[in-house]
């Protein structure tokens, strides 16, 4: 099997990850979009079994992949989804001290993650998780092509 293209190219598309993060959340240092993107996939991981965590996390490209289970304690009981208002002010809360992540956190988060999965496996891993989890990651885009790859 050769090697996943999102291992191979790692760097590459972490790099397009931020630059879609900073232009989506309108933030300027690379450092900000990375404290928002870790509070979102943490207020989304909060809201999982770790097997349920384990399979969302397979289909995200490799560096999210990483930041979603760093430092996770996975024995913690899982809390339940609530609305995306409350659960962008969770994302809020991390680093809150150096915390730039704005109102629009989520939805940009979810955005940019849609721009580097496989459409049908995020979706079919979405649609396995609990009642709350497709419509955390669901965004509005009048053209399905706005969210399509950034790079090849």
């Amino acid at each position: 099997m050769p090697m996943p293209w999102t291992y191979r190219h790692a760097s590459k598309e972490w790099r397009a990850i931020l630059d879609d993060l900073k232009d989506r959340m309108d933030l300027v240092s690379d450092n900000s979009a990375y404290t928002a993107l870790d509070g979102v996939l943490q207020a989304f991981r909060r809201r999982l079994t770790a097997q349920q965590g384990l399979d969302f996390a397979s289909v995200l490209p490799a560096i999210p992949r990483a930041i979603f289970v760093a430092g996770w304690k996975p024995d913690e009981k899982p809390v339940p989804f609530a609305d995306r208002r409350t659960m962008t002010r969770e994302a809020q809360q991390l680093r809150p001290h150096h915390s730039l992540t704005p109102d629009n956190a989520i939805e940009a988060v979810a955005w940019t993650i849609r721009r580097y999965v496989n459409k049908a496996d995020f979706q079919r891993v979405l649609e396995c998780l609990p009642p709350g989890a497709v419509q955390f990651w669901h965004v509005d885009v009048a053209d399905p092509r706005e969210i399509g790859p950034r790079i090849f």
